[in-house]
């Protein structure tokens, strides 16, 4: 694999330079020095900003956007060896990294790199993290998979040793990575279009657990099943996080305000109880929060900072985020794209006061609705009425005669009402006709179901 050194700047270019992740690393090369270029398909708001900081991109993926002075090209998961960069760049034989590989040596440049992986709530509980380390005024930095207010952003670039990141499972780009401290928030089956089962998935999980090295730290939901296959042998220190006094930390005394966010007591080995009130729903808020909490402790961070940082905490862009008010009917948006996150976000939307609730879902590929089609009916049954989107492709083309139809006649079967409209502006106008004041209206998924509440609230 090819090494950059980073005292020594280079041209590089980035394929897909739009990605949040892809667009945070371009940024932070060009504030090291380097010369950077990219491609993308479109133009965006993340592209805007790129090429604000002087970065050239390239709007349409060519041959020529590779020249023989550019250094190291790096990929996303998503480009094919096909694409005409990819194909000049090994015709020139030009050094390439996938944006994996070179988050792991960006990584490396830090004394305390920090990964956080899991099937669900990377992206809160990475915020939660950001939060207390930005209170502790550690000067970190930051990479998020959201828009976090505190930074307006997804991207901090800080001056000290501390290093934050997502670590995604997908493709097994977190395997590339090199941290010192690794959380494992949660491992289920998902992104059945790369892995073949659970088995594999929780090698892969194993795996970046055997990344950390003999003084580093992994803090771990001790609830996953069987955990002994996931944390023996380790040579690091292992912290477990649950709801029950087996794991290190733990929680008890839960109860919901009239916003429905949750109030507990933390234990944690060998300190005292910390009463924190959180200002973003639902009980799997409550295991970000432990997970955060876990990390702050092993960097001795005050305590005081740690809950002041999560009370603060206001949540992410599109994770239960509220969108406004429009004829009383509350409009929230939420990221949700797997059964089990589905059921998270509505058992939280319970808590919250309402007269009827609302999910509007578009489901995110077709790969995930059908593995997980009966799983995905019963968790909306949790909603009152459901109306269904077509389903958003991603990367993926229908090869597996699945549909958003499907999905609702699965939801009908379960005796539960269910709608489904192929266009934006239909379901726009069902939810007009039909939500009245007192309603609670959640839009959720992972493509552009959001614009569905934007648009009723004019915005």
């Amino acid at each position: 694999m090819y090494k950059i050194d980073f005292t020594n700047p280079i041209s590089i270019h980035f394929t897909g330079i739009g990605g949040v992740s892809m667009c945070g690393l371009a940024e932070l090369l060009q504030d090291a020095g380097f010369h950077v270029t990219g491609s993308d398909n479109a133009h965006s708001a993340r592209t805007s900003h790129l090429e604000s900081k002087g970065i050239t991109i390239f709007y349409g993926q060519q041959e020529e956007n590779i020249t023989p002075e550019t250094a190291c090209v790096v990929f996303t998961s998503a480009v094919h060896p096909d694409n005409p960069e990819y194909i000049a760049a090994h015709k020139l034989g030009i050094p390439c990294l996938t944006r994996g590989q070179l988050m792991g040596q960006v990584m490396k440049q830090y004394q305390i790199p920090i990964g956080v992986s899991g099937t669900h709530g990377k992206t809160t509980t990475t915020s939660m993290i950001s939060e207390i380390l930005l209170h502790a005024k550690l000067d970190p930095t930051l990479f998020i998979g959201g828009n976090l207010k505190t930074i307006d952003g997804c991207l901090r670039i800080g001056r000290s040793d501390y290093f934050v990141t997502e670590a995604c499972e997908y493709t097994n780009s977190f395997l590339s990575f090199s941290p010192k401290i690794g959380v494992i928030l949660n491992i289920e089956e998902d992104h059945l279009d790369f892995f073949k089962d659970l088995a594999q998935i929780r090698q892969s999980f194993r795996a970046y657990a055997q990344l950390l090295p003999e003084d580093g730290c992994l803090i771990i939901n001790g609830q996953i099943d069987h955990l002994e296959e996931i944390t023996s042998g380790l040579s690091c220190r292992v912290i477990t996080f649950g709801n029950n006094s087996g794991t290190d930390y733990y929680f008890d005394e839960l109860t919901y305000d009239n916003t429905g966010n949750p109030n507990f007591t933390l234990h944690g080995p060998g300190l005292p109880e910390r009463h924190i009130c959180l200002k973003v729903p639902g009980e799997h808020n409550v295991y970000n929060a432990m997970a955060a909490a876990a990390l702050a402790d092993s960097l001795s961070i005050d305590s005081a900072s740690t809950i002041a940082a999560l009370e603060n905490f206001t949540g992410v862009d599109r994770r239960f985020e509220y969108k406004g008010t429009i004829g009383g009917v509350t409009v929230i948006d939420d990221y949700s794209h797997h059964p089990t996150e589905i059921t998270s976000a509505l058992k939280a939307a319970a808590n919250r006061p309402h007269n009827t609730l609302w999910c509007v879902f578009q489901p995110h590929t077709y790969t995930r609705t059908k593995a997980f089609l009966k799983e995905f009916a019963k968790a909306l049954t949790l909603a009152d009425r459901v109306v269904l989107a077509d389903i958003y492709a991603a990367r993926e083309t229908d090869t597996l005669g699945i549909s958003s139809e499907t999905l609702r006649d699965e939801i009908r079967a379960l005796g539960h009402e269910c709608e489904y409209f192929s266009t934006f502006d239909e379901i726009e106008k069902y939810l007009l006709e039909n939500c009245i004041n007192g309603d609670l209206l959640i839009t959720m998924g992972a493509g552009d179901v959001v614009k569905i509440g934007e648009e009723l609230l004019g915005a």
